[in-house]
């Protein structure tokens, strides 16, 4: 295993993140619990959950993807050698289920209070907000519409972050599915008022998603704020199962289907592409897939997730792959033809 630093710390963390979110729906507790001990075995010490999963979100198995990692915890009694990361679920309508206030005091200390509880553990090392509290472009949505009903409240939302870290609950914050702009204006409050500093942001990328260069990586570079890269196989699609026809009963995109992101035309299209390139070079699509997201100078850690032990370790396996600068090139000329065809 490859390991770095989470930004602004001394917390050694694994290249590759465990994701979680098919714990509790697609996978059982005691498949989560198999990965967890396998992926610790191949040296992945961080993982990330949330209290939304696991996904798709419901009241009836909310949470459960971090109860499944507590029972994990209070097994082995592993809590000291992972790093773990959770995340508050922001407002709408899909999470109207967990609470209805936001990002208030109140909730973000109920979030904390109740992940603890089903985590099992004392504190958190890294606590990310899930997505903006204003109403603003995220998941891929475009043609932005301004929310002129929304009021700032990032300082309001630190201070509570801060209250949480003086108390031991967490160590660190993040941020994931935000813009520019918001990861901004974070940063600038906490330099302003001496508040916690945002460190990573967790949002999508992978050769069929790379808005993040458009103008985060920028600010991911100069400001210290490592991304946590989620759905760099863009939900499986960049295994090559679906357009090979080979994708099993239970995977992503056949369970849920409205899951529609990376199923559209241009996407598959691309992704026959980057098969062709991976085959030429006597690669998988699936190793080819995380190792160019785990190159990036912005990365800090790639979230890999897998229903089952052999997916697992192929994706572990990328590991220990360096692409080389002319399966980049045409990587990046591929990528110039069809631009983002599943934002």
């Amino acid at each position: 295993m490859k390991y770095t630093t989470l930004p602004n710390t001394n917390i050694k963390v694994s290249e590759l993140c465990l994701g979680s979110m098919t714990w509790g729906n697609q996978n059982t507790e005691a498949e989560g619990h198999a990965q967890l001990d396998y992926a610790l075995d191949q040296g992945i010490n961080f993982i990330d959950t949330a209290e939304l999963y696991p996904v798709p979100a419901t009241a009836e198995t909310s949470g459960r993807t971090s109860k499944i990692i507590g029972t994990w915890l209070r097994k082995t009694g592993n809590r000291d050698k992972v790093v773990l990361a959770s995340k508050i679920a922001g407002p709408g309508d899909y999470t109207a289920h967990i609470r209805k206030t936001g990002f208030s005091p109140n909730a973000i200390k109920e979030a904390i209070d109740l992940e603890l509880k089903r985590l099992q553990t004392d504190y958190i090392d890294l606590y990310q907000l899930h997505w903006p509290e204003r109403d603003t472009n995220r998941f891929g949505v475009r043609n932005y519409e301004h929310d002129s009903n929304w009021k700032d409240n990032f300082n309001e939302i630190l201070h509570s972050l801060d209250n949480a870290i003086k108390e031991g609950k967490i160590r660190n914050i993040g941020v994931s599915n935000e813009n520019s702009w918001g990861t901004m204006r974070y940063l600038e409050e906490s330099k302003k008022h001496d508040l916690p500093k945002v460190i990573t942001i967790q949002n999508a990328y992978s050769m069929l998603t790379r808005t993040f260069e458009t103008d985060l990586a920028e600010v991911a570079l100069r400001e210290g704020v490592g991304l946590l890269a989620y759905s760099p196989m863009a939900f499986g699609v960049l295994s090559g199962k679906y357009i090979k026809g080979k994708a099993a009963a239970n995977a992503r995109l056949k369970l849920f289907p409205r899951f529609a992101r990376y199923s559209g035309k241009q996407a598959a299209d691309a992704t026959r592409a980057y098969l062709k390139i991976a085959e030429d070079h006597g690669l998988s699509l699936a190793q080819m897939s995380l190792a160019f997201v785990t190159q990036q100078p912005f990365v800090t850690s790639t979230i890999i997730g897998a229903t089952n032990l052999a997916q697992l370790k192929e994706n572990i396996g990328s590991i220990n792959i360096k692409l080389s600068d002319e399966v980049l090139n045409q990587i990046n000329e591929q990528h110039s033809i069809m631009p983002n065809p599943a934002p």
